[in-house]
């Protein structure tokens, strides 16, 4: 049985993590779930086809959140489910990011218009008007550092 002074350090700790440790655990663990699912296994499954390398209490943990996964088995167990380990990392719950480039022609265009035009040239399609999720928050970033030295 748990002491009780035990059990208030263990309360303790919990208080102190951060939340954005917490939700980004809950939700690769969400991600790591869907993929075993998607493969129809169970967490005994997991268990038996990795002869035991990972524990189903252990796998439900890492689902659950309650665990963090190293970055070696987060590797392993995304080859064990046949899924790229990008494709399993959680995307920020950040609000979405609605950038009018029109009017940024005006203001920090330039910057803007390099950045755009750069990853046309990475990813060969000029002309292209895809700006991925990815692509709006680099340039937020952009802007969010043009206007700090300009003091805005």
């Amino acid at each position: 049985m748990q002491s009780l002074a035990s059990a208030d350090r263990m309360a303790e700790a919990k208080w102190e993590r951060l939340p954005l440790v917490e939700d980004f655990n809950y939700a690769l663990g969400q991600r790591l779930r869907a993929a075993r699912r998607h493969r129809g296994w169970s967490l005994g499954d997991v268990e038996s086809q990795t002869e035991g390398e990972f524990k189903a209490s252990v796998v439900g943990a890492y689902e659950r959140g309650e665990r963090a996964i190293s970055v070696q088995r987060f590797a392993r167990l995304s080859d064990i489910y046949g899924t790229p380990a990008s494709e399993l990392l959680p995307t920020p719950n950040e609000p979405d990011l609605i950038i009018d480039l029109d009017a940024l022609a005006h203001e920090e265009g330039d910057v803007v218009e390099r950045y755009l035009a750069a990853i046309q040239m990475l990813r060969k399609k000029p002309g292209s008007d895809e700006v991925r999720e990815s692509d709006r928050a680099v340039i937020g970033s952009l802007l969010q550092s043009v206007r700090a030295t300009q003091g805005d």
